[in-house]
């Protein structure tokens, strides 16, 4: 089946979609022989970074729906690479902070950024910034028209 193109450009959505899951299958393929997935290495990121979070606030820098972030912790947890505590006055809401265990395997972690390289390595800095600017604008674009629904 041929490609398809809206209003004579080039499908920018699917190459978008294209680079996005290669780059994801090589994060994947090498956090592998650590027992971890994309997501969980992004979760082990941001508390790395960023300290303990309550888990609603994580979801939503990470973007992730509730239930995916759920399964997620509920993994990290089991692995033993993060505690999930009440969080302060509100017993509903759970802290997340990395254990001694997730922040040695962060630690041991390779660098990802040979993803980065390889991806975007030697392309013109201002065609990076064009691209980046045109993905925000259109992203901007979608998540306005999806409230407006």
């Amino acid at each position: 089946m041929p490609e398809r193109s809206d209003a004579g450009h080039p499908a920018v959505g699917a190459w978008t979609k294209r680079c996005y899951f290669a780059g994801r299958a090589l994060m994947d393929a090498t956090l592998r022989p650590y027992d971890l997935g994309s997501t969980q290495w992004y979760v082990l990121w941001h508390l790395a970074n960023f300290g303990p979070t309550v888990q609603r606030d994580l979801g939503r820098a990470l973007e992730l729906e509730r239930a995916t972030l759920s399964g997620i912790v509920t993994t990290l947890v089991r692995k033993s690479l993060v505690e999930q505590t009440s969080s302060g006055d509100d017993q509903r809401q759970r802290l997340l902070t990395l254990t001694i265990a997730g922040e040695t395997l962060w630690r041991d972690l390779p660098d990802l950024s040979f993803i980065h390289d390889a991806a975007f390595g030697g392309i013109d800095e201002a065609d990076l910034a064009t691209t980046v600017r045109v993905l925000q604008l259109a992203t901007e674009r979608l998540q306005n028209l999806l409230r407006k629904e």
